[in-house]
This record gives structure tokens, sequence and C-alpha cells, in this order.
């Protein structure tokens, strides 16, 4: 089960960035831990399964729950999600499936079930408690950059944060990427200052215009990024939050980024 969970070519992406154990005593070194990727295995049940910590299955996975979940603390503390995803977008752009001359940019509404950072009255959802997921993808739909806000926030407030948060991407001769040439965006987005933020950038916004009919065509692009919403949400376990910590709702983000990239990846092989 744990090899189906986390098949080779993750491990051999992941292992080297997960921090280092301390050395285990000589005299009484107690119980041996966890196999890092046997709790990593823990992590991505969860994460596609949508169950909830507590109801883990050790027999099957090969830890409890708690195992997982702190090891996902700890992980994520380190920092070890966003230098995966980074790494496998060298690894796209190395192979020639990464496209950043286009880009899109959207966020989607969740439903979050506790009170923590990041939730916030959703406009969508009659006030509940909600939060929202906001994505920049390349042309090809292969997440860039994720991020997590309340659900109150408005998706432009995010435009910049993204855009500033895509890693710089190796993975050709010469300097590294980190810029698309365009942006493509919905009605959402159809703010003057944030047009002139693009182009100082060197950014030309392609942004839809409120109160303009429908057809302008930029639906032919950006639907990439729709598209990538249905992948992350594939994976049950974000579709509603149930994080009280927003770093470990981040840090799930960033894994099924990850392990989307690794799927185009295996594409290109």
């Amino acid at each position: 089960m744990t090899t189906d969970l986390v098949p080779d070519e993750l491990w051999e992406r992941i292992a080297p960035l997960l921090p280092k154990r301390p050395a285990r005593r000589e005299r009484h070194p107690g119980r041996l831990p966890v196999p890092d990727r046997v709790a990593l295995a823990g992590i991505i049940y969860v994460l596609r399964k949508g169950v909830a910590w507590r109801d883990v299955p050790s027999e099957v996975v090969g830890c409890s729950g708690v195992t997982a979940w702190r090891r996902l603390r700890d992980w994520t503390e380190a920092g070890v999600w966003p230098r995966l995803h980074e790494a496998l977008l060298t690894e796209l752009r190395a192979a020639g499936s990464l496209d950043m001359d286009d880009a899109a940019i959207d966020g989607s509404h969740i439903r979050a079930l506790k009170r923590g950072a990041h939730v916030g009255p959703s406009p969508v959802d009659r006030g509940r408690p909600g939060s929202k997921h906001h994505v920049i993808v390349d042309r090809l739909g292969t997440p860039l950059a994720v991020s997590l806000t309340g659900g109150n926030r408005h998706a432009v407030t995010q435009l910049i944060p993204l855009l500033d948060a895509i890693p710089r991407i190796r993975g050709r001769r010469g300097r590294p990427r980190n810029r698309p040439k365009r942006l493509f965006a919905d009605r959402g987005y159809d703010y003057d200052k944030y047009r002139r933020l693009l182009r100082q950038r060197g950014i030309k916004p392609l942004i839809a215009r409120r109160g303009v009919v429908h057809g302008s065509g930029l639906g032919r692009t950006r639907w990439v990024v729709e598209r990538t919403f249905a992948w992350l949400h594939q994976f049950k376990r974000l579709r509603i939050r149930y994080e009280r910590r927003a770093d470990l709702r981040q840090g799930l983000l960033e894994l099924a980024c990850s392990i989307i990239c690794l799927r185009r990846l295996r594409r290109s092989f």
C-alpha cells in the first residue's frame, strides 16, 4: 500500500528534502520511529480520501493518523513542500513541458468547518465560514504557485502575491524564469491599478472588462485554470477545509500541486 500511495519517482524526489532525524540514544533508545515513507503514505492517504486523521487505517497505511499529522506539521515547518514543488517545476521546464509565456489566475471558494487563520464569511455561501484557494498556472495548466486566504478576501488581492510566489525556475540555459509574458484573468481582476502593476513587471495584462458582453475570446486560454482547480479538488481533503492551522492547509495544497506536476512529468518521458 505504501508504494501505491508513494511511488518511487515521488519518493526519490522528496527523500533528499526531508529534515534529518537526530541520532538515537545508545542506551534506552526507545521505540523505532515510523519510516518517513510510511508517514508520507499516511499524509497522501488523507489528502486523497479526505478522511479524518484519527480514521487513517494503520493496518493499511502502516502508521497512525496522529503520526502522519505530526510529520505533516514537522515537514511543513521545515519548508519541504515548496522546495519539492520548485524541484518538479524545474524538471518540467528542462523537459520542455512548461510554457510560461502565458499564465492564468483564479480563485475558488471552499467551506471551512473549523475556525482558524484565513477563515472568513464567504460571500458565495450565505456568509458561512469559508476559505479561498488561489492558483496561477502556465498555459498547460501546470500550477506555478498556490495560496490560501479567508473566504471574504477579494481574488484580486492575491494577484501580485501569487506572481511573487512563483519560484525562480531553472532547467534551461540562461536566467531562471519566474515571470510570464502575458497574464489572463476574469472580470474579478478588472482594476486599472493592477494592470499598471503588471505592466511594471513586464507582463501584458489580458483581463476581461466588467460590463462588456461575453465573447472576448479570453476563455480559450483561461479555461486551463478551471481545469487545474478540478485536478486539485480530486484530492478530497481539499474540497472542504478541516485544518485550523493555515500553514498545514497550505502544505497540503503544495503537496497536491507537486503530485499534479509529477503526473505531467510522467507524460513527458
